[in-house]
């Protein structure tokens, strides 16, 4: 890209943090070659005509704050696409990145640009050391111990076959699991237990105290909705005072449903009676048999399984 740029006189932009430092070590090291006048800053490439500009910048593989993203979006600052521009994607999606590498595509397609991939090109370039760069890079540092990271199981099992060619002895390689605490020794090596490294949720002002069952609750509630019922029982005289109370939330639009709430109603109401006069006097027993019976019934009638909360009121 660079080559292509000085060849044709165009200008060039880098934009990006981690593109900028991609490209001042490898200026510094030789590995990219151009005068320091062929470079402007992000903030002058306005005073450049389109057709004589070239910018390289991060995003390639969807990141919501990258800068691709952001021109993407229209959210950026100092650039726009306009149409007739060219956008070449350098490398191919990373799985998992897919959705948003497309999201990406789609926006810059919308707003008249000329789109490059590696679907209808070859212009994929790879991020990875390959075989032989990583046994050099282990073959200079030469160490005692050996640890690879960042990658599936194959992965990092296969960097450590190319380790053991490198000379370094099998008991002294050693592939962790998140977690993991490893203890080294001028003797050795050896796993010596586990740290908790699971996800930590940050939920307001609470960091850690959010649980898995707290988070099924809220995808029920933000998926198919809750439904609350009230029932009023007289504990000595074993019976309903009234009929039970059936109230939505996000579930249905009550008024275009009162013949199926009704028909709940009806349904708790029953099944309420069945068991006070089976002598039933756990009020957790009663909710349960509650929800035991109305949520079949609602999927019936629905397709949907709402959140259903039973409340007791004694009198």
């Amino acid at each position: 890209m660079v080559k292509s740029s000085l060849k044709y006189d165009r200008k060039m932009a880098v934009v990006g943090r981690s593109m900028e430092k991609t490209f001042e070590i490898g200026r510094r090291l030789g590995y990219i070659s151009a005068p320091d006048e062929a470079f402007v800053s992000v903030n002058e490439i306005g005073k450049v005509p389109s057709n004589e500009m070239t910018i390289i910048c991060t995003g390639s593989q969807g990141e919501p704050m990258a800068a691709l993203a952001r021109i993407a979006n229209g959210t950026h600052r100092q650039i726009s696409v306009i149409p007739g521009d060219t956008i070449v994607f350098s490398s191919s999606p990373i799985p998992g990145n897919t959705i948003s590498v497309n999201r990406v595509i789609d926006k810059l397609h919308r707003m008249g640009a000329e789109i490059i991939h590696h679907k209808i090109s070859e212009v994929h370039t790879s991020g990875h050391g390959k075989q032989d760069e990583q046994k050099l890079m282990i073959k200079l540092l030469n160490p005692k111990f050996f640890i690879p990271i960042h990658g599936e199981y194959r992965m990092l099992n296969q960097h450590v076959k190319l380790a053991e060619q490198c000379g370094i002895p099998r008991e002294n390689c050693f592939i962790l699991e998140n977690g993991d605490v490893l203890e080294l020794s001028n003797e050795g090596g050896q796993v010596a237990g586990k740290v908790p490294a699971q996800p930590v949720y940050v939920d307001g002002s609470g960091i850690g105290d959010i649980g898995h069952i707290v988070l099924k609750d809220r995808r029920v509630l933000s998926q198919d909705g809750l439904v609350i019922v009230t029932m009023m029982i007289d504990r000595e005289k074993k019976q309903l005072v009234n009929k039970p109370t059936v109230v939505t939330r996000g579930f249905v639009y009550v008024r275009e449903s009162g013949d199926l709430m009704k028909n709940v109603e009806e349904l708790i109401k029953d099944k309420i009676v069945t068991e006070l006069a089976g002598g039933t006097k756990d009020w957790s027993s009663i909710k349960k048999a509650v929800i035991d019976v109305v949520n079949p019934f609602l999927y019936s009638q629905t397709g949907r399984r709402p959140m259903i909360l039973p409340i007791i009121m004694e009198v």
